[in-house]
């Protein structure tokens, strides 16, 4: 007999929403039965569903159908969380009529409410759609069995109205994580192509095989890969699901432990501890190791004590068990069989299968030669003690040492100061310091055995001693000799002492020891190490820069600046620098351009710098003369690194005119006019000439009349006498305009007559010498 309710639910199969989408859930029932029935409407679910649809308690609905009449459209909305994962939920609707039709009810209709991933494109309703069998949920996984590949249907359905090709990927797994299978279509057998896509009519369904084998070495837990749909008739069209796969944890661990070194007389025993991670876990293990017998007589020790295993990763540690009280070695026969267990011990407390496996030890017994060392141990006792008490009857004699000066050079008024080491100093009888070189250099360092403490024992002359005892040994440092004058000293540590026991009669010995050569040098003086100018050139009326530097500058008095020529004689009166009053105190002298300065790190030098004033023209030798602070007799005198040159200064044209005109350079000239030349030329050491004329002052201005046969080039010229520098010269080109041609008239006389009175120039004679 058929139910006599029917339902009508819209849309049918999967419902598609997006994370803040609201998808409604529309359901009418119809009454095929002979009598009114109140129907109740609600929904089953688990707490998955519960946290995506946001129902605490399922909504309800009741309806009062008459008989062959069908209900009003009731609707159920499901508001997906923002926040909600991507995934297939399952729930049941129900469709119950207890009252009225008890036995055809309950109604249970099975359904799924997809989330789709944000990035999927909206689905239009001829858009194609796929499913994954069996669905999935972050809290509805499917879990993979590690012994075989886990197979999942993705179930597509061509909606349009085309024939289309539909392909799968898997964007979030490497290749070797899964393997796509498509349906065969019935071409590939002849061997055209193989099959590479899912070929559909419109409005057909049609499935898709996914064979997931994640890698061995994958970890265990929940993994959801991205599955991605194309369609090669929509390729900007975004089909994405997620599939949730847990993969369960696998703690196998292979634990082995071999035997390197098992049997041992005085090396430790060795043994290769290897794992191997045959799980999916990143195991972290140490490691321990106690005996299996009542008493623990051995030290055990790991290298490494902990190894991080990574899956499908083999690793080994080195276990060194090392036995201790040695007496406990047996002296002959069996060895000693010492056994062991090592426990393996994870960090994360997983589980481990055989984590603890068991080895043994052999000690050896001791070998017969061992008991000939007890022997011989008997006799070097007794050789101990036997050279004890000689020792103690002889003991060790004085002995000095060392013995040198504190410094083997030391400058003239310093004095030289004497140290000394002597062993076992209480023997000591008399203790001396004599100078082997020069002789009869008498220092006055003798000391018997009671005047000895005066070197020890502070007193009111000396309060600090100079020598201390440190474990029956006499150290003395910087003992004062006396000795301050210039000279080369051998000096020479005399110690007397009786040799022997106090039982027996003692001889007297003496322990000599000579110290290296101490030179006393005279006292240094002030030393020019550097001394040059700026430059090699210099005009007439310039300052010259000199530069110079000293050793120990505490010691300069005075410092003498020369310059000479090259006959050796002074070409200006000395410049006296004077650093210190005669009293030694230091003074500053304005002459110095830039103070004297220490030459840091190094400060036993100093530089200086002077500017001086030549008046002079020539080639000169600078020198230097520095006198030190009470050793006037012992100077230091330093020629220039290079000579230095003082030229003329540079002369100059200061103006060649004619008629007090300096242009044009072409001029011409009436005849029997006169013509004025003036000139100036400031310079030292030059020669002025006036070309045609010859040698002219410096300076000068003069008239000359134009004739017929005046020059036609006026040049001044000006040279340098030392060829130093580059001559100058300055030209007029003349053009004579001759008188005109006066018109002829008779003449009074017979003859013409030349007016002797008038003087005629000549080129050749140079009108500007004044001659005897």
């Amino acid at each position: 007999m058929s139910n006599p309710l029917s339902v009508i639910i819209n849309p049918p199969g999967i419902q598609y929403g997006m994370p803040g989408d609201i998808v409604s859930f529309y359901a009418v029932v119809i009454n095929e039965g002979d009598q009114s029935a109140v129907i109740d409407l609600f929904f089953t679910f688990d707490e998955t569903f519960q946290k995506i649809s946001g129902w605490s308690n399922s909504p309800r609905a009741s309806l009062a159908v008459a008989p062959k009449e069908s209900s009003d459209e009731v609707t159920f909305d499901f508001e997906i969380p923002a926040d909600a994962l991507a995934g297939t939920y399952d729930y049941t609707f129900v469709v119950d009529s207890p009252e009225h039709y008890p036995q055809d009810t309950p109604i249970n209709f099975p359904g799924q409410l997809k989330v789709l991933l944000k990035e999927q494109t909206v689905i239009r309703a001829f858009d194609p759609s796929f499913s994954i069998i069996p669905a999935t949920n972050p809290n509805k996984p499917i879990t993979y069995r590690l012994d075989q590949p886990l197979k999942v249907v993705v179930k597509v359905e061509n909606r349009s109205n085309r024939v289309d090709r539909f392909r799968l990927t898997c964007p979030d797994l490497d290749d070797n994580w899964f393997k796509i299978s498509y349906p065969a279509s019935g071409v590939e057998g002849v061997g055209l192509f193989d099959v590479s896509a899912l070929e559909l009519n419109p409005n057909t369904e049609g499935e898709i095989t996914l064979e997931l084998r994640p890698p061995i070495d994958t970890l265990a837990g929940s993994y959801s890969p991205t599955i991605r749909l194309l369609s090669e008739n929509n390729p900007d069209l975004i089909l994405l699901d997620l599939i949730y796969i847990n993969i369960p944890s696998n703690y196998q661990v292979g634990v082995e432990l071999h035997t390197i070194l098992g049997t041992v007389s005085r090396k430790p025993g060795k043994y290769q501890l290897v794992l191997n991670n045959q799980g999916n876990l990143i195991r972290e293990l140490f490691f321990n190791a106690k005996s299996r017998d009542e008493d623990e007589i051995c030290t055990y020790k790991f290298q490494p004590k902990e190894l991080r295993l990574l899956p499908n990763m083999t690793e080994e540690t080195i276990l060194t068990v090392k036995p201790r009280h040695w007496w406990r070695r047996p002296l002959f026969g069996q060895s000693l069989v010492i056994n062991f267990q090592v426990d393996v011990m994870d960090m994360q407390s997983y589980p481990l299968a055989n984590a603890s496996p068991q080895a043994t030890l052999s000690w050896k017994a001791r070998s017969w030669w061992q008991f000939l060392l007890l022997i011989l141990l008997g006799l070097g006792l007794f050789a101990g003690t036997s050279y004890i008490i000689w020792r103690i009857l002889n003991p060790d004699p004085l002995k000095i040492e060392s013995f040198s000066a504190d410094s083997p050079i030391i400058t003239e008024g310093d004095e030289v100061t004497l140290s000394w080491r002597i062993n076992n100093y209480k023997q000591m009888q008399k203790l001396a310091v004599v100078t082997k070189q020069p002789p009869n250099n008498d220092i006055g360092l003798n000391f018997d055995k009671n005047s000895i403490n005066q070197l020890i024992r502070p007193s009111k002359e000396n309060q600090n001693p100079p020598c201390s005892i440190v474990q029956e040994e006499l150290r003395c440092n910087r003992v004062p000799t006396g000795i301050k004058n210039p000279g080369k000293y051998v000096f020479e540590l005399q110690a007397s002492h009786l040799q022997g026991s106090s039982l027996f009669k003692r001889t007297s010995q003496t322990d000599v020891k000579t110290a290296e050569a101490v030179e006393v040098t005279q006292r240094p003086i002030a030393e020019v190490i550097e001394f040059k100018a700026n430059k090699r050139q210099y005009r007439k009326g310039d300052k010259v820069n000199l530069k110079w530097k000293i050793t120990h500058p505490e010691l300069v008095f005075k410092a003498i600046i020369n310059l000479k020529t090259a006959d050796n004689l002074l070409a200006m009166p000395p410049l006296n620098i004077r650093f210190k009053e005669p009293n030694g105190s230091a003074i500053k002298n304005p002459q110095v351009k830039v103070p004297c300065t220490q030459n840091f790190p190094d400060t036993q030098f100093f530089k200086c710098e002077i500017d001086i004033l030549v008046n002079k023209v020539g080639i000169f030798s600078p020198e230097i003369v520095v006198e030190t602070f009470n050793e006037f007799n012992r100077k230091s005198i330093k020629q220039a690194e290079s000579k230095i040159e003082i030229l003329p200064k540079p002369f100059q044209l200061i103006f060649f005119r004619i008629n007090n005109r300096d242009q044009p350079p072409n001029l011409e000239l009436k005849e029997g006019e006169k013509v004025t030349l003036s000139w100036r030329v400031e310079g030292e050491n030059i020669q002025v000439k006036l070309d045609p004329y010859g040698n002219v002052k410096p300076s000068d201005t003069i008239q000359l009349p134009v004739i017929t046969n005046f020059p036609s080039r006026v040049a001044l010229q000006v040279t340098d006498k030392s060829g130093k520098q580059q001559p100058q010269e300055k030209a007029f080109i003349i053009t004579v305009k001759p008188k005109p041609t006066p018109t002829p008239t008779p003449a009074p006389f017979p003859f013409n007559t030349i007016n002797p009175n008038i003087p005629i120039p000549s080129p050749t004679r140079n009108p500007f010498i004044t001659r005897p």
